[in-house]
């Protein structure tokens, strides 16, 4: 079973947050997968990562600007797939996965600012329990990232 880490964003946005979380993974010679819920937004996802202040370098591509995904540290997708042979599984803007076993940590960061997003994070926080999934909750605080669960 896969450790899963549900992070409530409260003080930031996703494009704030995931660049850190992302950097950790590199860090430590991983490879990522970032699923997005809305193909509409993989674009300005996209963007945001190659224009990240915090870390400068996040190295990656999706389906729309490469052929070549293994190459790619970080793969940027609307499908529930890893090309790069990514362990880690960052689900985002609602994005949900049935892979969610295929990977060895999967980060779901939604927005506490929006209730239908909470919601469904407490009904995927809830299928993932059932399935015998390690889990784990995180809230953005002043001073970072607190675990409260």
């Amino acid at each position: 079973m896969s450790e899963i880490g549900f992070y409530h964003l409260t003080r930031t946005p996703m494009e704030a947050a995931l660049p850190k979380l992302l950097g950790r993974v590199l860090a430590q010679g991983g490879r990522a997968v970032v699923q997005l819920g809305d193909a509409a937004r993989l674009d300005s996802l996209d963007a945001s990562l190659w224009l990240c202040a915090d870390p400068d370098w996040l190295p990656h591509g999706s389906a729309r600007s490469t052929g070549n995904p293994d190459l790619q540290p970080i793969w940027l997708t609307t499908e529930e797939e890893a090309p790069n042979g990514a362990r880690f599984l960052f689900l985002v803007d609602g994005a949900s996965s049935s892979r969610l076993e295929a990977f060895d940590r999967v980060f779901d960061l939604f927005d506490g600012g929006d209730e239908a997003a909470v919601q469904a994070a407490r009904q995927r926080w809830s299928a993932a329990r059932a399935a015998g999934h390690s889990l784990t909750y995180w809230q953005q605080e002043e001073r970072g990232w607190q675990r409260k669960a």
